[in-house]
């Protein structure tokens, strides 16, 4: 049984639909990147199926129940680790997880406080009060608190967003290390590529294209993207043979074509192709 799934999944804000039919399938022990730009209903999607908002219409099974009417004891099975977070700046670290983890006691057996710092590198700052960490650390602790109830599964909702590039590195090292089931949700496409088993990406309400990211790369092997300029119009043409297709446009349009530049497709364009093409309702 899949951990996660959804089928027909719709969510409507007023007039505007957000997800429009969205099919979702997550194994145990997998690690899925859900990709899309800002407002792709990422976080929604994550909010549905973690139980804290309630969708419009689709089915949805998360660890067997329905997430609109999961109880607390299937709660405790989740960890989510959300964008932002509340200020618990007074609190030393290793108090707020020691006493977070006695909410988890009557529904398992929660991470030792000793063994979760360990777990995400926060050992040495188990006396810190939480308003001295850095941002790396502190988002470090956000995941700690996401894992303190050894969660069946973990979401993870733009974990990275204002990291710099040490602090990103980090945090996927720190992700990798980690052994349950993961719903990753990111604009970023390397990192997408760099933590997931698996890619979907999210536009226009639909899925716009799901695989690994060297079945995704596959879709475009070869291709090239043909840019040029004929009249006040600039094109951008995605073709198997580049050669061929310039030839054709030279005779069709001979000196009507200007600015002339051939290039290989890489994965991050087709990702911003999709993403065109189902926000202005053309299917892939």
């Amino acid at each position: 049984m899949n951990v996660v799934e959804t089928h027909g999944l719709r969510m409507r804000y007023g007039p505007v639909d957000v997800l429009c039919g969205v099919d979702i399938h997550l194994a145990r022990g997998e690690v899925l990147a859900l990709l899309g730009p800002n407002g792709a209903g990422k976080t929604t999607t994550v909010e549905i199926l973690a139980g804290f908002r309630k969708r419009t219409g689709g089915d949805v099974t998360v660890l067997g129940a329905d997430p609109g009417s999961g109880n607390e004891k299937w709660r405790a099975r989740l960890g989510i680790v959300l964008q932002s977070w509340r200020d618990h700046g007074k609190w030393r670290v290793g108090e707020l997880l020691g006493h977070i983890a006695r909410y988890y006691t009557p529904y398992g057996t929660p991470y030792a406080v000793g063994d979760l710092l360990d777990l995400i590198g926060l050992t040495g700052q188990a006396k810190t009060p939480i308003a001295l960490l850095s941002g790396g650390q502190r988002r470090r602790l956000d995941v700690a608190i996401g894992l303190v109830g050894r969660p069946e599964l973990l979401f993870l909702d733009e974990p990275t967003v204002g990291f710099d590039p040490e602090a990103r590195q980090d945090f996927h090292e720190l992700v990798r290390r980690l052994d349950t089931t993961i719903l990753l949700t990111t604009h970023d496409l390397a990192e997408a590529g760099k933590l997931a088993d698996r890619i979907m990406i999210l536009a226009g309400g639909g899925i716009a294209a799901s695989g690994t990211a060297a079945e995704l790369a596959a879709q475009i092997s070869g291709k090239s993207e043909v840019r040029y300029r004929r009249g006040d119009r600039s094109y951008a043409d995605s073709v198997d043979d580049a050669t061929d297709h310039v030839r054709n446009l030279f005779s069709e349009y001979d000196k009507e074509i200007q600015d002339l530049e051939v290039r290989r497709v890489s994965l991050e364009d087709v990702y911003l192709s999709m993403v065109r093409q189902f926000e202005s309702g053309v299917s892939a």
